[in-house]
């Protein structure tokens, strides 16, 4: 253990404080504007994507484990139904509550490339078996569909209360 420890870049433990920065952040309700909710996800799916495609490609396993944890957890958060968006102080603003989710899925974004590279660099036979390859896919496919899935109930709501722009480009509703 120490040894991945030690020979882990610097960058990467930069990467994590980052990320356990937003997700600290993510915790407290708090005021902000639709583009803003944008980001979290439009960052994590070019990151578990690209991560997929360099370790076991974008082709039959890799992308239908990916598209199953998308789909089912999209599905999940449709199933709760609950609305985490109320109109903000000032035109423009929502006010989002607080959750731990974005923490937890950035974290396992985190964990799941950093172990497939621990595997990739000690046990590369192990990282491309089909039990690994779906379940590394299937849960990074699970947090971009839950960070989805999230995003869109979010400007749903958003438009049902008349926040005004119900999209992440801005454009009025």
């Amino acid at each position: 253990m120490n040894f991945l420890l030690t020979h882990t870049p610097a960058y990467v433990w930069l990467i994590l404080a980052l990320v356990v920065a937003r997700g600290v952040v993510a915790l407290r309700t708090r005021e902000t504007t639709l583009r803003k909710l944008c980001i979290i996800p439009a960052i994590m799916l070019p990151v578990a994507l690209l991560d997929i495609a360099r370790k076991f490609g974008l082709d039959g396993l890799p992308l239908g484990a990916w598209t199953l944890g998308v789909a089912g957890a999209m599905w999940a958060v449709w199933s709760l139904r609950g609305t985490r968006i109320g109109a903000g102080a000032a035109p423009g603003l929502v006010r989002v509550r607080g959750s731990v989710m974005p923490l937890l899925l950035m974290l396992l974004i985190f964990v799941v490339k950093y172990a497939t590279t621990v595997m990739l660099v000690a046990a590369p036979a192990l990282l491309h078996g089909a039990g690994v390859t779906a379940l590394a896919c299937a849960l990074m496919g699970a947090a971009n569909g839950w960070f989805f899935g999230r995003l869109l109930r979010d400007l749903i709501d958003a438009r049902a209360i008349g926040a005004g722009a119900a999209t992440c480009a801005g454009v009025a509703a």
